[in-house]
């Protein structure tokens, strides 16, 4: 079912409304000016943003500046953004974006350059602390104009602040690998020999839970393998390698987990494969760290206190991936110093903490330091260490990728239910690709 929903974050507070709370204190100065305006946000359908929702009241009272939410399914927002974001005057201040929704929103000069507000001694907290930001997520969502176009380099700029940024952590079924004397996989090719051996251990059961559906849930998971196995979508002339060694071993790698999980697996996204590991269908769970608080919550899982969390596995080098959401200002958004002044709250040190409580996944080292949420989240700890390997080249974030990130997904989902060959599939898609790159210029100047 879709979630849409339109809510005005004054209804949250249950019987006063956070305007007359914020009247009747003291706004500190830097909102006293913006006192009263009300900030239209556009955010996902997303644990961590529901996380948000439910500390903005606290922004209200602080501030005096009210937030209505429209709260999209991922693609709603991505279709309802396409056309606000063209308009002369938009109707939101402050977005969500995917990270590779970064490329088309930059190139189409529809996002505000953060430099002005940061430079600005009225609107800039002094404690803000942009150091504490994690690195891996500031170049992978925020930045662009630098190195191959959406990496840090010496003309890269700021566009975004991470916000529902995520990387990639093993969930086990501690209990399931208790009773077999399993070891957690350091390794892929451990991984990869659990994900089909625990079939047979526990019949029923699939080894590892993971996307496949075709088109971007299917290529999503390929990357979530090219990176550690060391291999990546293009070399440094952009030229495609997807089809190289290592884009053949992650291929297989994908369709090996799948032939070894449980019937309809060809079809899971995201939410599928974390839902089947939540109802006891699976013993492993390879994927992003938002949805570890839905392991533990007793309304919708079966498998609560027996989760266990580890590194991605190692391939020839240890990696994870980079990705979610982050929060930016629309080019034509009509509020744009009051929504920095939001972005700056939602994203500062307390409110980050505030949210990580709530279930929500941290932007900052020191949150994931905090004694009192590790007490709350045992996994935190390890979800800070995953973050030394995030890598922010994790794919290409280029105006292009739409294109051939489709192409690639409904190769591989021939690949897993077709039967297609896999250096055949990957030929095909280089080949495409290459051509793709080449109308789009990528190799004028080769």
């Amino acid at each position: 079912m879709t979630l849409t929903f339109k809510t005005c974050v004054a209804a949250l507070a249950a019987s006063v409304s956070l305007g007359s709370i914020a009247a009747a204190q003291d706004v500190p100065a830097p909102y006293q000016p913006y006192a009263g305006t009300t900030l239209v946000v556009n955010f996902p359908a997303h644990p961590h943003y529901n996380a948000a929702m439910k500390v903005l009241p606290e922004f209200t009272e602080q501030t005096g500046i009210e937030v209505e939410v429209d709260q999209l399914q991922y693609l709603k927002m991505r279709e309802r953004q396409t056309l606000e974001l063209t308009k002369d005057e938009g109707d939101y201040d402050l977005i969500s974006y995917v990270v590779f929704s970064k490329a088309d929103y930059v190139y189409a000069d529809q996002l505000e350059n953060l430099a002005r507000y940061f430079m600005n001694p009225k609107l800039a907290d002094p404690n803000y602390d942009a150091a504490d930001l994690i690195d891996g997520y500031v170049q992978n969502i925020g930045v662009a104009g630098g190195q191959k176009g959406y990496l840090p380099g010496p003309t890269g700029s700021l566009y975004g602040i991470p916000f529902g940024s995520e990387t990639s952590v093993l969930g086990y079924r501690t209990d399931i690998f208790e009773k077999h004397g399993l070891e957690v996989p350091e390794t892929y090719d451990a991984l990869l020999e659990l994900a089909c051996q625990i079939p047979e251990l526990e019949p029923g059961m699939g080894g590892l839970a993971s996307r496949a559906a075709s088109g971007h849930q299917a290529s999503h998971a390929f990357l979530l393998h090219l990176n550690p196995l060391g291999g990546g979508i293009f070399d440094d002339a952009w030229e495609p390698i997807v089809n190289n060694e290592a884009g053949v071993e992650a291929a297989n790698a994908l369709k090996s987990i799948v032939d070894c999980g449980i019937e309809g697996s060809q079809t899971f996204g995201p939410s599928e494969a974390a839902a089947a590991f939540a109802q006891g269908d699976y013993a492993m769970f390879l994927d992003s760290i938002a949805f570890a608080a839905t392991f533990e919550d007793e309304t919708n899982s079966q498998v609560v206190g027996n989760v266990g969390w580890a590194l991605h596995p190692e391939g020839v080098k240890r990696a994870s991936q980079t990705g979610g959401f982050g929060i930016a200002i629309p080019k034509n958004a009509q509020n744009k110093e009051a929504a920095f002044l939001l972005m700056q709250w939602l994203t500062s040190k307390e409110a980050d903490l505030m949210i990580a409580m709530e279930g929500g996944n941290p932007s900052r080292f020191s949150t994931y330091e905090n004694a009192e949420l590790n007490a709350k989240y045992p996994y935190a700890a390890t979800f800070g260490e995953a973050l030394q390997y995030a890598d922010p080249d994790w794919r290409p974030i280029i105006p292009t990728w739409g294109k051939i990130n489709a192409d690639l997904g409904t190769t591989l989902s021939q690949i897993i239910t077709e039967d297609l060959d896999v250096q055949e599939g990957l030929d095909g898609v280089a080949e495409r690709s290459r051509a793709i790159m080449d109308e789009a210029g990528y190799y004028t100047w080769n």
